[in-house]
């Protein structure tokens, strides 16, 4: 295969992949006007980022390992068509059982980022796969980015159901694209099938102390990261501020911030400063609630803590990956897989709370709420650093007996 086309294949996996991920985000900025048009009550609000975090989560168990058995251009097809699919039922939902099913769908079939990100490596030149992963990676975050901004100002223009019908659109036209251009390539034999490959992802709970810990911290960080995106909707649409979804949309562009602290979050973990990085950002995260509590008074310092927020979740997120994956390379797919199922059990978790909270309480409560959550993961890190200090005294101890 020629550098062009493989260079257009990266490109087209990259855009497809900043699609189906701002599926997963579409629906933040429009919370409040789904719940007025299906006369929902304000507390089961959150259940819409819930439901769709839920079908992630699963996919993430069941779908995902697939692209080791199936070939992945008839995988990633009939995941673009499904997904296209859901879409079209969350536009069409006539009350709101058949919405949190149709974003659950959504949220199963969006894993196929994950998928997208293989494909894209063994497409690749040996030389070029971290080009090429850096590349559909650098997708996601676009999606992720303008994924709020993008369904904010369509809901603006012709409504929320205008959003899903358009994503829908777009999949099916890069599917007919993947369908005539991206090559098929066979999954390498493996002996063990389906259910032992999930079998497999399942034990590591059981067996790795070290994505036991990181996955705690990835629930409180993306539990926190969800109070905030879930329930500031309800403030800022409401009045005095009553912003419209573009402009609450807008808010998205935090994640910025995010993609530094990625790449900075990256190499201080390459230098072996995994765990400083990570109890810094976690101070960082517990204060970021301070300003965030006076958007009534201030939306400069609502900002400021949306922004200390976002940088703080990314660079623990980041760092938790690449603690996760040194040295093991060999069972990245597996270990990623395992992480982001506890990143949307926290994302869902977060979003359900949070609504309930906001409902109940008001603002400040839903900053308490965040706060405690981030606390939470702060203690977790120290209690840590006590453990392991401990250890390393009881082993020094040891060896001088």
């Amino acid at each position: 295969m020629t550098s062009l086309p493989t260079r257009w294949i990266t490109l087209l996996l990259a855009m497809t992949s900043a699609v189906a991920v701002a599926t997963v985000y579409f629906a933040q900025p429009l919370l409040e006007s789904m719940a007025t048009d299906l006369g929902v009550a304000q507390q089961q609000i959150g259940w819409v980022v819930g439901a769709t975090q839920a079908g992630y989560a699963l996919g993430l168990l069941l779908i995902v390992p697939l692209g080791d058995l199936l070939e992945r251009k008839r995988l990633l097809l009939g995941q673009l068509l499904v997904c296209a699919l859901a879409l079209v039922g969350v536009g069409l939902a006539p009350n709101w059982a058949m919405l949190l099913l149709a974003l659950a769908i959504t949220g199963l079939m969006a894993v196929m980022v994950q998928v997208m990100v293989a494909h894209a490596a063994s497409l690749a030149a040996p030389g070029q796969q971290g080009q090429a992963v850096g590349t559909v990676t650098s997708g996601v975050v676009l999606g992720i980015l303008l994924a709020r901004l993008v369904s904010g100002g369509l809901a603006d223009l012709a409504g929320w159901r205008s959003v899903y019908w358009l994503a829908a659109g777009v999949l099916i036209l890069l599917a007919l694209v993947m369908w005539r251009s991206l090559p098929a390539v066979q999954p390498a034999r493996h002996r063990s099938g389906y259910a032992a490959l999930i079998a497999a992802q399942l034990r590591l709970y059981r067996h790795d102390r070290l994505l036991r810990q990181r996955g705690v911290f990835g629930v409180l960080i993306f539990a926190a990261f969800s109070v905030l995106w879930s329930a500031m909707v309800l403030p800022l649409s409401a009045a005095p501020l009553a912003l419209s979804h573009t402009e609450i949309g807008l808010f998205g562009l935090a994640g910025v911030a995010g993609t530094l602290a990625a790449s900075r979050a990256g190499r201080l973990a390459d230098r072996g400063l995994a765990e400083r990085t990570t109890g810094l950002a976690l101070v960082l995260l517990t204060l970021s609630w301070l300003p965030t509590a006076f958007v009534g008074h201030s939306l400069l310092a609502f900002v400021l803590g949306v922004l200390m927020l976002d940088f703080a979740v990314q660079a623990v997120h980041v760092t938790n990956q690449s603690v996760l994956l040194a040295g093991r390379g060999e069972m990245a797919s597996r270990l990623i897989g395992a992480y982001m199922c506890c990143y949307s059990l926290g994302s869902g978790v977060g979003a359900v709370l949070a609504s309930w909270v906001y409902a109940q309480w008001g603002w400040a409560a839903v900053c308490g709420l965040g706060m405690a959550i981030s606390a939470a993961a702060l203690g977790y890190w120290l209690w840590l650093q006590r453990t392991r200090a401990a250890e390393a005294a009881l082993q020094c101890s040891g060896q001088n007996l």
